[in-house]
């Protein structure tokens, strides 16, 4: 099956917001998704970590995607693709994702490999899930790679060189083990026209670029989308020092945000941009930036100055 890979560029994990009694706040989530595109971003990734994916049920998933898609069209910004997380813990369901997700206007699929019976899942095993997966899809598939929400599976490169070369509709990965060296293997292995390998955090999105990636996926994104794309001018300008300079601000901003949690990036969005709120599913809360330290503020202080110089 023949696939496209995902366009060059910054590619913002969009965050889902939530209303107070926790049903989807669909206005707050599209002037969301209206500030990343006129912040330059390729695409937007719906539906994954940042996106709370595993408290969104099919219905909130088909009517996010259907809206974003819609929202960017009548904007002017049909050229924004949408990346949709579909992982669940079986090829079936999987694949029912998928398949809701293209319906509802989805560019390509995003999937984690299945993480329930941890020790079950040998890279043989992997790898023929993904194989089964991508067969089936009518989305071509990026492969995500986030040990730290899947009890500590990580994919090694040598499994997804050997899926992408065994299976032409998987067209690339997500990164957000924070392996360069991994990148690095991938992309200089497989084709850049075909297969396209993401950096999936701030903290590494410059030496991720010089690895090869495609771009950048970045919940720091959320903040500041404007701030990205200018690393990414700067490095593709031959500009190192000036995008150097940048790099370091991003670094220790992303490095604040972990420590906030999915919820606290909402809050952070809300309390500098004026919409939406901490509100998350529970067991999650409704955090306030009143919560965080100094230390967490100051950082993404100096992030959100500089993204409002691009004004």
């Amino acid at each position: 099956m023949a696939s496209r890979k995902p366009n060059f560029g910054v590619y913002t994990p969009l965050l889902t917001f939530f209303a107070k009694d926790e049903s989807l706040d669909l206005e707050s989530t599209l002037t969301h998704a209206k500030r990343m595109a006129e912040g330059g971003v390729a695409g937007l990734v719906l539906q994954g970590s940042n996106g709370e994916a595993p408290h969104l049920d099919h219905d909130d998933r088909k009517s996010l995607v259907r809206a974003v898609r819609n929202h960017l069209d009548g904007l002017g910004h049909a050229q924004i693709q949408l990346i949709v997380g579909c992982g669940a813990h079986s090829v079936r369901e999987t694949l029912t994702h998928i398949t809701e997700a293209e319906e509802s206007g989805a560019n390509f699929a995003l999937v984690l490999p299945p993480s329930y019976w941890v020790a079950a899942m040998t890279p043989a095993v992997v790898e023929e899930f993904f194989n089964d997966v991508a067969s089936r899809s009518p989305l071509p598939v990026l492969i995500y790679n986030f040990p730290g929400v899947t009890g500590g599976i990580d994919i090694s490169s040598d499994s997804i060189i050997r899926l992408a070369q065994s299976n032409s509709n998987i067209v690339g990965c997500k990164l957000t083990c924070g392996n360069v060296g991994k990148l690095q293997r991938i992309s200089s292995t497989l084709p850049a026209d075909s297969f396209a390998a993401f950096g999936g955090k701030s903290d590494f999105f410059l030496p991720a670029l010089v690895a090869g990636s495609n771009g950048i996926i970045a919940a720091l994104a959320n903040i500041a989308p404007k701030l990205h794309v200018e690393v990414l001018r700067r490095y593709e300008n031959g500009d190192i020092k000036g995008a150097q300079e940048l790099q370091s601000r991003l670094s220790h901003a992303d490095d604040a945000l972990v420590k906030v949690g999915v919820t606290g990036v909402k809050a952070i969005v809300s309390h500098y941009f004026g919409y939406g709120s901490g509100q998350g599913r529970k067991p999650l809360g409704c955090p306030t930036v009143d919560a965080f330290s100094a230390s967490v503020l100051d950082p993404i202080q100096r992030v959100v100055d500089l993204e409002k110089m691009y004004n």
